[in-house]
C-alpha cells in the first residue's frame, strides 16, 4: 500500500516535537517512513561525518554499507550535488554500490539543518523497478525539511 505522506508528516511531526537530537530524530524518521509503505525495502540515513564522507546512521532492513565517500554511488552523487537522485534501476548509474543484490531501484534525498548545512542524505531502497516517484521526493523532501530544518536544531556535524 502506498505511503499516506500527509498522514505520516503528521505523526513524525509529533513524536519528534522538541527533539534536537540529530540521531534520536534519523531513527524516529526512519522507522516510520520504513513502515509506511511496502515499496521500502532498506530505509535509512547516511551521516557526514568528516568532509566527503558519509558513515551508515539509524536504519532499517538489511545491512548497510558502513562508508560511503561522496564520490561512489547514488549516496554520495546526492550528498556531492546537494540533489534528489531518483533512480528507477540503479544496474544502470555509473558507479552503484551493491549495499544488497536485491535492490533494483532507489531514491536518496539529501538533508540539510536549519543553517543550510549538509548533515546526511536519508536513502530508501527498493526491490522493485522504478519504484519511486517525484512525488515520493516531494512529500518525503518536505518531511525531512521539517524535521531536520527546524530554527531550533543545532548546527554542524553528526
Amino acid at each position: 500500500m502506498p505511503a499516506d505522506y500527509a498522514t505520516l508528516a503528521k505523526t513524525i511531526a509529533a513524536l519528534t516535537e522538541g527533539e534536537t537530537d540529530p540521531v534520536a530524530l534519523m531513527a524516529t524518521v526512519t522507522c516510520e517512513v520504513h513502515h509506511a509503505d511496502d515499496r521500502f525495502d532498506w530505509t535509512g540515513f547516511y551521516r557526514v561525518t568528516e568532509p566527503g564522507v558519509l558513515k551508515i546512521g539509524p536504519y532499517q532492513g538489511g545491512h548497510g554499507c558502513l562508508r560511503i565517500p561522496f564520490d561512489k554511488g547514488v549516496c554520495g552523487a546526492a550528498a556531492r550535488t546537494g540533489q534528489v537522485q531518483l533512480v528507477p534501476d540503479v544496474d544502470a548509474f555509473p558507479g552503484h554500490i551493491a549495499c544488497a543484490s536485491s535492490t533494483r531501484s532507489e531514491l536518496v534525498l539529501p538533508v540539510f539543518d536549519g543553517t543550510g548545512a549538509l548533515i546526511a542524505v536519508f536513502d530508501i531502497d527498493s526491490d522493485l523497478p522504478d519504484a519511486f516517484t517525484t512525488g515520493d521526493a516531494e512529500a518525503l523532501g518536505a518531511i525531512l525539511e521539517q524535521v531536520f530544518a527546524r530554527d531550533d536544531e543545532p548546527g554542524g556535524q553528526l
